[in-house]
């Protein structure tokens, strides 16, 4: 576990850096919408990349900054090191989004393609960091990036709890439906669990805790299996929508326990089920999601959740635009319950 006060430290000193994203209630669906896609980098990572960045000493920075990505955490280390001067080197697979590296690179971070996949990436910029003396950035296996990524919880709360009246006594937040909190659902993407263990820890001095569930595309369920079966060993980790969920977790890391204690389900997405939320996304509120950042709203159009209201976090929106006008156009005459 990390301390809650790691938590109210990220969020003030990342603060000058990150935007506080939108949080919106659909009253057609009773679920409340946290738009991380629109993060200064488009994704909810750069917080937790801002928050190690800041925190390193001055000779790891000068050192040279080394990640892994799919790309939405190698945008946020890009971004981070350009505000502190410091040199980044990202390590993706030969699969990696060409949209995102383009971003890395657009930020400043040199690009490392690896044959294979994410944890091909992950080993090779990990060993690189380790023979070059550089400083090495997980997207996850962090405590202070978890921290960093804990802040999008903090948010939440922060705009989520009832403000008290000027007369005394308690006040409703416009945002609020006059539930208690405790009673709802919160879908969270999930990978490495870097956001599900931030988010967990966020709620870990809540009197009324909702349901925290992490969402995974069913096609690399990594971190399902290691929630249920204690092991990852023999799993698939086919293409997916959601190439940001992709990849095995690296063992040991200290998600694993966290995402244990403080999470109550996994859920796992199909393709098609992760395009329809995509395609859904846009025509109802205009938004343009990544498929990791559709999962939640997936799990919700579904049915696989039915506590109202629920809360989902959109974690980004880096998405090729070819991809999405395609999925846009293949739902094109889909009627939206």
């Amino acid at each position: 576990m990390i301390p809650y006060e790691w938590l109210e430290q990220a969020d003030s000193r990342i603060s000058p850096y990150i935007r506080r994203t939108p949080l919106t209630f659909d009253a057609a669906r009773n679920i409340y919408i946290k738009w991380e896609n629109h993060q200064v980098t488009g994704s909810f990572k750069a917080r937790g990349a801002f928050n190690k960045v800041l925190l390193l000493e001055d000779w790891e920075r000068e050192a040279g900054l080394v990640a892994a990505s799919a790309g939405n955490h190698g945008q946020g280390v890009a971004l981070a090191g350009q505000k502190v001067g410091a040199r980044v080197e990202v390590f993706v697979s030969e699969h990696a989004v060409s949209a995102k590296i383009d971003a890395m690179r657009s930020l400043g971070a040199v690009i490392h393609t690896v044959p294979g996949g994410y944890p091909e990436a992950e080993t090779a910029g990990k060993a690189y960091a380790e023979e070059q003396g550089k400083t090495w950035v997980s997207p996850y296996n962090d405590g202070q990036v978890i921290a960093g990524q804990g802040t999008v919880g903090l948010e939440l709360l922060q705009a989520l709890t009832p403000s008290p009246s000027p007369n005394g006594g308690g006040g409703s937040h416009p945002l609020t439906t006059g539930d208690e909190p405790g009673m709802w659902a919160w879908l969270v993407p999930v990978s490495g669990g870097g956001l599900l263990a931030g988010m967990g820890s966020s709620l870990r001095e809540q009197a009324h805790c909702p349901r925290l569930i992490g969402v995974q595309a069913a096609v690399a369920p990594f971190m399902h299996s290691l929630f249920y079966k204690d092991t990852q060993v023999g799993l698939p980790d086919l293409p997916s929508l959601a190439d940001g969920l992709t990849g095995e977790v690296e063992q040991g890391s200290v998600t694993i326990p966290m995402v244990k204690k403080l999470v109550d389900e996994i859920l796992l997405v199909s393709e098609d089920e992760i395009a329809r939320a995509i395609a859904f996304a846009w025509s109802a509120y205009g938004e343009k999601l990544e498929g990791a950042g559709a999962v939640g709203l997936a799990a919700i159009l579904s049915n696989k959740v039915n506590e109202r209201p629920a809360l989902v976090v959109v974690s980004g929106g880096n998405v090729q635009s070819e991809v999405h006008a395609e999925i846009v156009q293949r739902f094109a005459g889909e009627t939206w319950n």
